[in-house]
């Protein structure tokens, strides 16, 4: 890369020097060289960072976001479920008959007259 580098600034050199080209036309051919580089180093980090994180066994916060989301979304299933089986039971459920509590009754006992 040094020699790529080294071999465009003679080039660009070259051609100032022999007024093919302004100085300002190749400071904007370096510069724009440079973000294409720049581009292309933080690509290749990022992809390495990535395979690296994946072979570490981390997560991504994006990864850890969507799970946190779907976690939600089956909560919210169960917990909807749960309610509209409750609320179905209300509707259709046996009605309990309130029982009153009574007393056995006692046995009269009239004493007979013993006269016949």
């Amino acid at each position: 890369m040094a020699n790529d580098l080294f071999s465009a600034l003679r080039t660009y050199l070259t051609k100032v020097s022999g007024g093919e080209k302004s100085p300002q036309e190749v400071a904007a051919a370096i510069n724009a060289w440079a973000r294409e580089t720049g581009e292309t180093i933080k690509v290749r980090v990022e992809e390495e960072i990535a395979r690296s994180a994946k072979k570490m066994g981390f997560a991504k916060q994006s990864d850890l976001d969507r799970l946190a989301r779907e976690v939600d979304s089956l909560k919210a299933k169960i917990n909807g479920k749960s309610a509209a089986k409750k609320s179905a039971a209300k509707k259709s459920g046996v009605k309990k008959k309130k029982v009153k509590n009574i007393a056995p009754k006692k046995a009269s006992t009239k004493k007979s007259s013993g006269k016949k």
